[in-house]
């Protein structure tokens, strides 16, 4: 009798057909998947718990009120929702191979993706946005920055990405699928879906093409000029503490770009690239897994403001039942 996590032969058709898609993602190191399904919760739960930590803080505390730590919020926000879209779904495939997914399901969970993905691109470009008034313009940034502002361009980076997501998921999963619909990975997403459909896609890969130009390298090359701006600045600045101070504040958020970018270009500008299965699970790793958890962690640790919010917080808290 093969162990719980060996995945099943894809011999019986009928129950193929019944199960509609069923997650393949890591099915090439069988023997992995316990520790790997410990490993995988442990991060999910470290990502809920850091990223909770970083709304409640910036929710409570009112040193924290500032545009900068307004939009890590909603930055902690999508990294929640991304993450409860993803991270359920790949324990499942660790621990119940074979079990299958409906359509709607894949489909809903594709659209989650696209829009989470896209949610943070324009929170990223927002975020330095704000770093660059912050540093370049610091007599006007009070009077632009309103809550008002803040608030609209919040809203505009959750809904922006959702008619691109809808429109590709839609376009996506009209196409005829053939055969076993074994999906190499660890959840819906273009690239491996698209290895599944029997029709013509170089239409829709051109428009997923021009969509991630749009979505990921616009936003990507705006962040790229606002740091040159930043950069010039601070060089320009004639106190040492000055330029330290100023670039700190600009650290997190540049090593959270690089990390989210450095993986999610790679998937999505060649969505039917010649890149293995399992390399591009490795990667999708990266920005679906480890960026939601590390985000927390890169941010609290390099700001003392968030330091002393938590212990704030924390104090208060023991005050109150005291």
């Amino acid at each position: 009798m093969p162990p719980f996590w060996a995945a099943p032969p894809w011999t019986n058709q009928s129950r193929a057909l019944e199960l509609e898609f069923v997650m393949l993602g890591f099915a090439h190191v069988p023997s992995l998947r316990p520790m790997l399904s410990v490993l995988f919760l442990a991060a999910f739960l470290l990502t809920l718990l850091g990223n909770t930590l970083i709304v409640t803080l910036t929710s409570l505390d009112p040193g924290l009120r500032a545009p900068m730590y307004f939009f890590l919020r909603q930055l902690a926000l999508v990294e929640i929702c991304f993450s409860l879209d993803v991270a359920p779904r790949l324990l499942v495939t660790l621990l119940l191979p074979g079990r299958g997914m409906y359509p709607t399901s894949c489909a809903l969970q594709l659209l989650l993706v696209l829009s989470c993905v896209s949610s943070e691109c324009f929170l990223l470009t927002v975020m330095a946005w704000d770093r660059f008034l912050a540093i370049c313009r610091p007599l006007h940034y009070g009077a632009i920055m309103s809550p008002r502002l803040c608030h609209l361009l919040a809203t505009m980076c959750w809904l922006a990405g959702i008619p691109v997501a809808l429109v590709f998921t839609i376009w996506l999963f009209n196409f005829p699928f053939c055969g076993p619909r074994g999906i190499r990975h660890f959840f819906c997403d273009i690239a491996p879906l698209l290895s599944l459909v029997c029709a013509d896609t170089r239409v829709f890969e051109a428009n997923v093409f021009v969509a991630t130009v749009l979505v990921i390298m616009v936003p990507f090359c705006l962040i790229a000029a606002s740091y040159v701006m930043i950069l010039a600045a601070v060089l320009r600045m004639p106190s040492a503490s000055g330029r330290h101070k100023a670039l700190s504040t600009c650290a997190s958020h540049l090593i959270v770009v690089i990390l989210f970018y450095g993986t999610t270009g790679v998937i999505h500008l060649r969505p039917k690239a010649s890149y293995s299965p399992e390399s591009k699970q490795v990667v999708s790793l990266s920005y679906t897994m480890v960026t939601p958890m590390l985000n927390p962690l890169i941010y609290s640790l390099r700001n003392k403001e968030v330091k002393a919010a938590f212990g704030r917080v924390c104090c208060g808290r023991q005050g109150s039942r005291l």
